[in-house]
């Protein structure tokens, strides 16, 4: 059975959770090539918005492993990315993702799927959430 709209809603348990590192920030700015000071600051650095893509898709795991669902990452476009940060990620957070799902539409064989993936400190400060749409195309036995 496909994802229908009536997953909307469900939820998976929070990730382990990840610790932000000066090295990993830095690894990570230098990658989008953005040369920001206060991503290498010495005594706190934050991390660029985009670093909780890193922790987010962590959660992802979640939907793929999913028997129900049907989703298989090999048939899957990422088609669009929102950040709602409500607070920069900082070194020596331990931050935890879960997701949820939040809008799926199917179309032919095509399912469009809307996932939020709440990120927040292990003590449960909220931190923000990265929103994702993804497109999954059914194997032909599905259609």
């Amino acid at each position: 059975m496909p994802i229908t709209s009536d997953h909307v809603g469900r939820s998976y348990p929070a990730t382990p959770a990840y610790r932000v590192s000066r090295a990993k920030i830095a690894e990570f700015a230098t990658a989008l090539g953005d040369p920001n000071p206060a991503y290498f600051d010495e005594t706190s650095p934050i991390a660029p918005p985009t670093f909780a893509a890193v922790i987010a898709a962590q959660a992802w795991g979640a939907v793929f492993e999913d028997p129900e669902l049907g989703l298989a990452l090999h048939r899957t476009i990422h088609a669009d990315q929102r950040f709602d940060i409500v607070r920069p990620l900082r070194e020596g957070d331990d931050v935890v993702a879960r997701l949820t799902i939040e809008k799926v539409r199917n179309r032919g064989n095509t399912d469009m799927v809307t996932i939020a993936v709440a990120l927040s400190t292990a003590e449960g400060e909220e931190l923000g959430t990265a929103t994702s749409q993804l497109i999954h195309t059914r194997p032909q036995e599905e259609r």
